[in-house]
């Protein structure tokens, strides 16, 4: 039924498109005809209005430019010259309306006309009156004006169905019938060239000028309906119906089946929920190894279908490339019947590549008549469980790593106390040997508190020497890190220092280069040139202090630029500034560039400062890229 009444409402839509298809071309026809006859009646209006003394000067050049004007098709019909007290002086043709001259003009619509154009001073048209017996026709009233005096009004005479005749081409009078109609509704003209019937709707416009009521009707012919589409109509009719009854017959073929489709389905429905209960993916091949029935489980295992993986033979698509032997001699076994009772682990590959250990127990497979057709596995994903060992091995062995780091701080806090009582003692040998020398003792007393103080700085050097070579000797742990990430980690410690002491920092990361390198060191020899840049810059005026940080890549290295506008390093003390133990702070302990230069030359990078040219201090890291 739905069907039905689709095609009819088909059939009624293209029927209505077809309406409004051909009311929009009358519309189109008869206002682009009602715009020519505008256009044709005010170049007349202009031309008219162009006459001058030389046409007037006799009825001969009168009669020269009428014609010129008739010759046109224009749609006057007539054409007369009027001299300022309203009598006609030419006309032509020499037969000229009645109405136009003579007693009777004195109350004619033309009389009426002449005096509103002359008073206006512009084109008046005048009401239509009737011509002899059928025909009626209106006049144009044009002033003629020289040097701001009404000479005369020129006065053309349109018959309309004349000017229908010269204005309405051909082909629109073929599909339309075209009438000029009065304010009574009575029609004054029409236009026709095709004698048949007429429908009964049409389009209507206002003909203005003239005006006075006047109006276009156009009204199209009726035209018989294409066999094409009579035909179309039918065939939908008689595809309608034999769709009907195809459907018709289909639903007792369909009511038939679903009998027996009920029954295969609750059969299948109760095997698939069997099947995706399980989490242990099921393989089931036949005696060649070919696979022949796999579950969701095995193939969510996997990462291949269902599809993809039945009628395959080995070696499978799951199978590791690296353990290829050792799953393909597992299979063999298992195909001759000697496959382990107890199951077997075997690494597997998925689709995507990733390894997977798994654990699978394999079966014989019995079909209904009693006989061996197979081989039934069972296969359980381990890969977590082989994780979770791995985790626990990983934490004994970071359990064993934390207990040497707490070895190494216990030697570190007891090397820390041997180094306090050599320098203890020498700074008391020392302020014993300078309390001598103020007494002027001799120097047989200073000497032997100043070798004390020096067997007391080896004794010192000793040490500093075993934890140096403790460290040389070092594993260094370097890993893949981003040097922009260290730069924020150095920036986020020195947060605080800077805005206490109102510190602008600028940040410009043109790249973010990727290095190999320990990212506790580095972060360490960032922070401390941070630290040092904002120190140089206590005695910098609040609206100068500013640390500029830039990083780039140029061949194949990193370069970090740290910029102050501090005191600046005086030249004196260059060569010396990365010496360790010296420093130009009253409280330093002259380290801290000393360890940044051995942090990134132990990076394989090379660090070195100038001078800021807008005051301060410029340090240059170069740090070679990673491979990539």
């Amino acid at each position: 039924m739905l069907f039905v009444g689709g095609v009819a409402l088909l059939l009624w839509m293209s029927d209505q498109a077809d309406k409004e298809g051909k009311r929009a071309t009358l519309t189109s026809d008869i206002l682009w005809l009602e715009q020519n006859l505008r256009f044709h009646l005010t170049r007349n209006e202009e031309l008219l209005g162009r006459i001058d003394l030389t046409h007037t000067a006799s009825a001969k050049a009168f009669e020269s430019f009428a014609r010129t004007l008739f010759g046109s098709e224009s749609g006057l019909r007539q054409l007369a010259w009027l001299d300022a007290e309203g009598q006609v002086r030419l006309a032509h043709p020499a037969t000229m309306d009645p109405s136009l001259g003579g007693e009777t003009m004195e109350v004619s619509p033309s009389r009426q006309s002449f005096r509103l154009a002359k008073s206006l001073g512009k084109p008046v048209y005048s009401p239509t009156y009737p011509f002899f017996t059928n025909d009626w026709q209106f006049e144009v009233h044009v002033p003629v004006s020289r040097e701001g005096r009404i000479i005369g009004v020129a006065v053309g005479v349109y018959r309309i169905r004349d000017l229908l005749g010269d204005s309405v081409p051909w082909w629109l009078a073929e599909r339309y019938r075209i009438s000029v109609i009065g304010d009574s509704g009575k029609v004054l003209g029409t236009r026709s060239k095709v004698e048949s019937a007429v429908t009964e709707e049409g389009y209507q416009v206002a003909f203005d000028p003239p005006g006075w009521g006047l109006a276009l009707h156009a009204v199209p012919y009726h035209a018989p309906r294409p066999l094409a589409s009579i035909l179309l109509s039918a065939s939908l009719v008689i595809l309608a119906t034999i769709v009907l009854w195809s459907l018709w017959i289909l639903r007792r073929h369909v009511l038939r089946r679903q009998a027996v489709e009920e029954q295969l389905r609750q059969e299948h429905a109760f095997r698939k929920a069997m099947e995706d209960s399980l989490d242990t993916g099921m393989r089931a091949r036949n005696l060649d190894g070919e696979i022949i029935y796999v579950n969701p489980a095995f193939c969510r295992m996997v990462g291949w279908s269902a599809a993809e993986l039945i009628g395959r033979r080995p070696p499978m698509p799951y199978w590791a490339d690296d353990y290829l032997d050792e799953t393909r001699f597992l299979h063999d076994r298992v195909l001759a019947g000697q496959g382990p009772e107890e199951g077997f682990e075997l690494k597997l590959k998925r689709r995507n590549g990733e390894l997977i250990d798994v654990l699978i127990h394999e079966a014989p497979l019995i079909d209904a008549h009693g006989q061996h057709s197979g081989w039934m596995g069972s296969m359980v994903d381990i890969t977590e469980r082989k994780q979770a060992e791995e985790r626990v091995r990983q934490q004994q062995d970071r359990l064993q790593s934390t207990a040497r780091l707490v070895a190494m701080g216990e030697m570190a806090s007891s090397i820390a106390h041997e180094l306090n009582q050599p320098l203890a003692a020498i700074s008391s040998y020392c302020t014993g040997a300078a309390n001598l020398l103020r007494n002027d003792a001799p120097s047989t007393e200073v000497v032997p508190a100043l070798d004390k103080a020096v067997e007391q700085a080896r004794r010192a050097g000793q040490v500093i020497r075993r934890i140096y070579s403790l460290a040389r000797h070092s594993e260094d742990r370097f890993e893949l890190i981003r040097l922009g990430e260290r730069i924020d980690a150095a920036l986020a410690l020195m947060d605080v220092d800077t805005r206490q002491k109102g510190i602008r920092v600028t940040l410009e990361l043109q790249a973010q280069p990727l290095i190999e390198g320990d990212p506790v060191l580095l972060e360490q020899a960032l922070f401390n040139l941070l630290r040092n840049a904002a120190e140089s810059m206590r005695d910098t005026v609040p609206d100068r202090r500013q640390i500029d940080i830039r990083l780039a890549c140029t061949d194949g290295y990193a370069l970090l630029t740290i910029a102050d506008r501090g005191c600046g390093i005086d030249a004196s003390v260059a060569d010396k500034l990365f010496d360790p133990l010296f420093t130009t702070k009253a409280e330093g302990m002259g380290m801290g560039l000393a360890i940044c230069r051995s942090v990134v030359e132990n990076h394989r990078g090379r660090l070195s400062f100038e001078t800021n040219p807008g005051g301060g201090t410029v340090f240059h890291i170069l740090l070679p890229l990673a491979p990539q």
